[in-house]
């Protein structure tokens, strides 16, 4: 064995091949291709090897996806409408609140007979959970949960449809507004009172079917009468059967109306669902008519008209994975990486994070931003669901049912930005995509043991970041393993870590991938049934002492020190490193290393963690007698070498708390944590949000 890796892909969505891989029950990978086109096609496999999984999979993706940009699979008039799009309509400020906000989503949380009272009531019920006194217990800074959702998705079963009481396959789409049933009104109604009574909600998104609804458009509604229509025949098996769609000639036209309406009852986001279909359509003809029609008139759309907010799902096929999502031409879309959420499934939990990370591996590489559905956070397995989506880089949606929500869980997803009131919410998203390690990619499920799943959240500089290792346990038995420093994304060999669990807070003695280095780079992880620990690896940051200017004979008076720093992000967060903006900004103040400045930048307030060791010993006595703590002029003694600033001016002492890190005295070979509670300092000290969304704190050590 020679140890490396092969990778095969076969690209589809080129030319109306599709090319995929089957196993022939004897160890075999065969080719199969089909060609929905009436001239004749070519089938592409590209194969790379590598001494890393991750580094010949990159190497497969990056020639495909010359392969595909390289292509004219959009026609000009539709290329020219994209671009229009891009220019008018997507803007960074619509990315932020769609990205990095909280989303309630309707479909587990109310059911699928939908209504809007029970929106209504639904989204009351989350104010007034907010509203029972809950505000200290779990330490945010905002009183109503309502405030923590900023967008809303109303899953299916609002639209107006035929054949009542049939399966969702055999219904079929009539109007663009809502039903007269749930929605008497009409969906602009809905849409105004919920913005007129919860003023958070930034976005409001519906759900939809690609071609409609699960059984397409109606034959006899106001859609087919108003666009032309086509009958095709899907394949035998899940779906099968005859039904009505819009007629590709009429498919642009048919969505930017929809769209349009939409936008014009105060909806501006959707999920669109269903994509798959298009690969059922039995007949070439029809798959070769509608395989890239739809995928277009979606695309320049919901760009159109929603900007970067859409969500596509179950559109993991390969002629959409080439064709739509691959290309760079445009913002990055959000895109379902799994099957659903299925809350009374037990089993399926462990999985559906297993399978997650492993598509990851795949549509990281994509133009997309991969979305691990929707969970509840009242659940036996919430705390897991949530551990994986605050690691995963992508959205966070709960479908909580109304009541039945865990604000303590939900205040570890999310932190409060300094925007004015109402306070604004987001997720602590990393700004890479997760997947699992590749020390894990040939793992089976039923194997003994954990899933690992890395991620990475850059610095402003090369050389700084953070690595997320989410451990989880997806048999059914506990384990304990050892995991190596190694298997943390990105860490550096010429660099020092400190590792932090989360939610134990336990911190290890620094590591580092050096071999002579002589504490060992492994730690010891011991986990139970439905067991979950969030590892972070942080740089730790030398303030090496400025050469001297002094004589010789003073530098003999005052010996030079190395203090070293660690910025934690914001504790008692799943993925509190995400916090942190660029890379932190350590400064000399003297010569002698004496006096040290850090400044760190946060996205959003919380108790800020910072590591140091390297202060004097806190047990020698002070050099005056202290006074109380409560006289601030002799402060307790951590006073004497650490100042925190906020805007510049002094943070109040009840914001700061030290404690000694591995049971050592600083200046004994220990260390000390100073936790920072920000958003308690910001409030006590009156600071208001200028223009900017960020926090700069400043940490002075001598």
């Amino acid at each position: 064995m020679d140890g490396l890796h092969l990778v095969l892909l076969a690209v589809s969505g080129v030319d109306d091949v599709l090319t995929v891989f089957r196993p022939d029950g004897h160890g075999n990978v065969i080719v199969h291709s089909k060609n929905d086109s009436t001239e004749e096609g070519q089938a592409i496999v590209l194969a790379a090897v590598g001494t890393t999984f991750n580094t010949a999979l990159a190497a497969v993706m990056y020639q495909a996806q010359k392969i595909v940009m390289g292509l004219d699979t959009m026609s000009e008039s539709n290329k020219k409408e994209m671009q229009r799009a891009l220019e008018k309509e997507v803007k960074a400020e619509y990315m932020y609140n769609w990205y990095d906000g909280l989303t309630y989503c309707t479909w587990n949380a109310l059911g699928q007979n939908l209504d809007e009272q029970k929106i209504f009531n639904a989204l009351n019920v989350l104010k007034d959970k907010g509203i029972e006194g809950t505000l200290e217990a779990v330490s945010i800074a905002f009183a109503y949960l309502t405030h923590i959702v900023t967008n809303l998705i109303i899953d299916d079963n609002w639209q107006s449809l035929d054949q009542q009481g049939e399966s969702q396959f055999q219904r079929g789409w009539t109007d663009f507004d809502a039903n007269k049933d749930g929605f008497p009104n009409g969906l602009k109604h809905t849409a105004t009172t919920i913005r007129e009574q919860h003023p958070n909600i930034q976005h409001i998104a519906v759900w939809h079917a690609l071609l409609g609804y699960w059984g397409g458009v109606s034959p006899t509604g106001n859609i087919a009468k108003t666009y032309k229509t086509r009958t095709v025949r899907k394949a035998e098996g899940l779906v099968g059967g005859e039904m009505t769609v819009v007629h590709e000639d009429d498919v642009p036209r048919m969505y930017d109306d929809f769209y349009k309406f939409l936008l014009d009852s105060g909806i501006d986001s959707v999920k669109t669902d269903a994509q798959f279909f298009l690969d059922v359509m039995d007949d070439a003809d029809d798959r070769r008519r509608f395989m890239k029609t739809y995928q277009d008139a979606w695309t320049i759309s919901s760009l159109r008209y929603f900007s970067i907010k859409a969500i596509s799902c179950m559109s993991q096929i390969p002629q959409i994975l080439f064709h739509t999502q691959l290309p760079t031409d445009k913002p990055r879309l959000m895109v379902r990486n799994s099957d659903d959420f299925f809350p009374g499934v037990p089993s399926s939990h462990p999985f559906h994070i297993f399978a997650n990370a492993h598509t990851s591996l795949l549509t990281s590489h994509l133009n997309v931003l991969p979305d691990w559905d929707m969970f509840q956070t009242s659940h036996p397995y919430s705390s897991y669901h949530a551990a994986a989506r605050a690691l995963s880089g992508g959205p966070i949606y709960i479908t909580d049912t109304p009541g039945e929500h865990s604000l303590p869980l939900i205040a570890s997803m999310t932190a409060t930005t300094i925007s004015p009131t109402p306070p604004k919410t987001i997720i602590l998203r990393p700004n890479n995509i997760a997947k699992c390690i590749e020390q894990s990619v040939y793992t089976p499920y039923q194997a003994l043991h954990f899933l690992q799943i890395g991620n990475y959240h850059s610095g402003s500089t090369a050389s700084y970041g953070a690595s997320l290792l989410g451990v989880f346990n997806v048999s059914e038995q506990a384990l304990t393993e050892l995991i190596p420093l190694a298997h943390f994304p990105g860490v550096k060999p010429e660099e020092r870590y400190l590792v932090r669990a989360h939610p134990s807070g336990d911190i290890s003695s620094p590591l580092s991938l050096d071999s002579s280095d002589p504490v060992p780079s492994v730690l010891n992880l011991a986990l139970d049934l439905k067991g979950w620990n969030i590892l972070t690896a942080y740089p730790i940051l030398s303030a090496t002492p400025l050469p001297s200017t002094s004589t010789p004979s003073a530098e003999k008076k005052k010996e030079k020190k190395t203090t070293e720093l660690a910025v934690l992000g914001l504790l008692h967060k799943l993925s509190g490193a995400a916090a942190v903006v660029g890379t932190p900004k350590v400064e000399h103040l003297n010569p002698t290393g004496e006096n040290v400045k850090v400044t760190i930048t946060l996205k959003a307030l919380g108790v800020l963690g910072v590591w140091i060791s390297g202060l004097p010993a806190a047990d020698e006595p002070a050099t005056e007698a202290p006074e109380p703590p409560s006289q601030q002029q002799n402060p307790p003694e951590w006073q004497n070498h650490i100042l925190i600033l906020l805007r510049g001016r002094v943070v109040p002492v009840s914001t700061v708390s030290v404690s000694f890190v591995g049971g050592k005295k600083a200046g004994k070979g220990g260390s000390i944590l100073v936790e920072i509670d920000v958003e308690r300092a910001w409030r006590e000290m009156g600071l208001v949000a200028g223009w900017g969304r960020e926090v700069e704190v400043e940490v002075l050590v001598s």
